[in-house]
């Protein structure tokens, strides 16, 4: 049996410029703080729907901020 891929999503807040696509892409694992950056509510991927979900919103980041770390 194959397991799917765990890992965590994660925000580079020195490349992220605000733009708020990752948060209406992935609103259940992101959000924006006071000042409009995205930040992280929970990072863990332990399911495939979340995995997909984030990969979208990476996808999505027009300031390429987001990245996945897989669990080792």
């Amino acid at each position: 049996m194959v397991r799917p891929a765990a890992g965590e999503l994660r925000i580079d807040s020195t490349r992220c410029d605000g733009h708020g696509i990752c948060v209406l892409t992935c609103p259940e694992l992101l959000a924006l703080d006071q000042w409009g950056y995205a930040t992280v509510r929970s990072g863990k991927l332990d399911s495939p729907k979340a995995m997909r979900r984030a990969r979208r919103a990476v996808a999505r980041c027009p300031a390429r901020a987001l990245f996945i770390e897989l669990a080792q």
